[in-house]
């Protein structure tokens, strides 16, 4: 069956009172945007719903997956549209979708019908029982069940009528840009894009930097972490990838600081050039991957130690959730065969045999005093120096 429009379907937004009309246009602005390359479409608010209406001829399965790639879209509907709202046009059009739509009609099934003019000549109840009375008759294998039916055929009567049975589930979420914006620490791994992909979820717009170490970590390495902000950015929208040369600031920590303590150190850095770019590039946060006690450097004492260095809330996503539910979002997104690809990152490349796990931080203040009057040049020269790689879905 060939659909000509779609009903979307959201939820939080619904939430919202008198603010819920800007969600509503960024949600109608995000999905223009995503649908521009699919064909030509008009997209409309009407009273809780959002209509996708196409314009030209377009593939039924690429619009839907886009559309499934959509933040704050709870339920995407394919819908016939009838502009004559008399019952009988109402009963032979929902007959005829109903042939359409399925190839076996042998399902039990109810008629929910919602009507936003309550001066019409019918309520919803008899429209109901009269237009089951009627696929009934149609179709002699077809049973009613008002309890638990196998498929639920929705009639909406407003200025025109909108028939549909099929609801397909969208990612939730608020729309992206609804809620400032984050600069995310993005590194060659399976939990960072993950951790960037649920902050984006929550309608934050995604920044992103990735720390380069060359010739420690090669270039296909930077060119993995760009393909997975590129798989990002198929629900996040397009993001900034700021590439920050991290070698000299490395070797500085390496060459002056005890090495049980590099990890702690380098993650501390990280996080001052972080948000150092994120203050430059209007961001109220910094987000990252880690997820507690999944590695030494992760544990409630390191990241308290490293915390200490921010003046930025840093939203760790990932936080409370074991690596088996990280990889699970990573295989839903499409990020995970990326992340698993044999590329060393700059964290791996220098990691210590005997890694604090317990990290004091005046011990570890204490230790980064040595790189006093050094390693500042080095910090400007990698905030001033970072290449910006602008990545959209391919």
């Amino acid at each position: 069956m060939h659909y000509k429009a779609f009903m979307i379907k959201y939820a939080e937004i619904g939430t919202k009172g008198k603010n819920r009309y800007i969600f509503e246009d960024i949600l109608c602005k995000n999905i223009n945007r995503k649908l521009k390359s699919l064909g030509a479409f008009h997209i409309r608010k009407e009273q809780g719903r959002i209509f996708v209406e196409a314009l030209s001829a377009y593939d039924y399965e690429d619009v839907v997956t886009a559309l499934t790639k959509v933040f704050g879209i709870v339920g995407i509907c394919p819908i016939v549209i009838e502009e004559d709202t008399a019952f009988e046009t109402i009963r032979d059009r929902v007959i005829e979708y109903v042939d359409n739509a399925y190839d076996r009609k042998n399902f039990t099934f109810k008629v929910d019908t919602r009507r936003n003019d309550k001066t019409y000549p019918m309520t919803s109840m008899e429209v109901n029982a009269e237009l089951g009375h009627y696929l009934l008759e149609a179709y002699d294998k077809l049973a009613v069940d008002v309890h638990e039916p196998q498929e639920i055929i929705h009639v909406e009567i407003r200025k025109v009528v909108y028939i549909y049975s099929i609801t397909i589930p969208g990612p939730g979420g608020l729309p992206v840009g609804t809620n400032g914006k984050a600069m995310a620490l993005l590194s060659g791994g399976i939990d960072s894009p993950v951790a960037a992909y649920m902050i984006a979820k929550r309608g934050v717009e995604i920044e992103a930097v990735y720390f380069h170490a060359p010739p420690f970590t090669s270039e296909r390495a930077k060119q993995k972490v760009v393909d997975l902000a590129c798989l990002v950015a198929d629900y996040a929208g397009a993001i900034r990838l700021h590439v920050v040369n991290f070698a000299d600031i490395q070797m500085a920590i390496y060459d002056n600081c005890p090495h049980e303590e590099l990890t702690i150190i380098m993650k501390r850095y990280m996080v001052k050039i972080a948000e150092e770019l994120a203050k430059k590039n209007d961001c109220q946060c910094t987000v990252t991957g880690e997820s507690i006690g999944q590695v030494s450097s992760q544990t409630v004492y390191s990241l308290s130690v490293i915390n200490e260095v921010s003046t930025m809330p840093v939203f760790r996503p990932c936080i409370g959730m074991d690596k088996q539910e990280i990889v699970d979002i990573s295989e839903k997104i499409g990020t995970y065969e990326t992340s698993i690809q044999p590329y060393e990152d700059c964290c791996t490349t220098f990691v210590a045999k005997h890694p604090v796990t317990k990290p004091i931080l005046s011990a570890i203040e204490k230790s980064e005093r040595k790189l006093e009057g050094m390693i500042e040049p080095m910090f400007e020269k990698a905030v001033e120096t970072a290449e910006t790689i602008m990545c959209r879905y391919k």
